[in-house]
């Protein structure tokens, strides 16, 4: 749930595109579609996330969008800190990246 809130502090975004975001990102952690959609549903059920659909462009059927709801930013921020942390130390980044990492920049 931390990588999803993590993402989604950048911008809404859908169910593959979580997915396929992490295999490019952070290629050495997999993420199933049953784990993926079942903690969707928890965050949405308990009212951190709400969904939408959307047509996205160059895809063919609507896709459900999620975003935070903005009385959760700052838990969700608190939770995506602890994404970062983990992350940070499984692959040895400096504080910088770490920082990167973050506010979702590269470099």
């Amino acid at each position: 749930m931390c990588y999803i809130l993590s993402v989604l502090l950048r911008g809404d975004s859908y169910g593959t595109e979580l997915i396929g975001q992490l295999e490019r990102e952070f290629p050495i952690y997999r993420l199933s579609d049953t784990v993926l959609y079942s903690a969707l549903k928890f965050l949405e059920d308990e009212a951190v996330i709400t969904g939408y659909w959307k047509k996205v462009e160059g895809r063919g059927r609507p896709r459900r969008m999620y975003q935070i709801l903005p009385e959760w930013r700052h838990q969700a921020q608190d939770l995506a800190h602890l994404w970062h942390g983990y992350i940070a130390q499984g692959k040895g980044v400096s504080r910088h990246q770490h920082q990167d990492l973050e506010t979702g920049h590269s470099g």
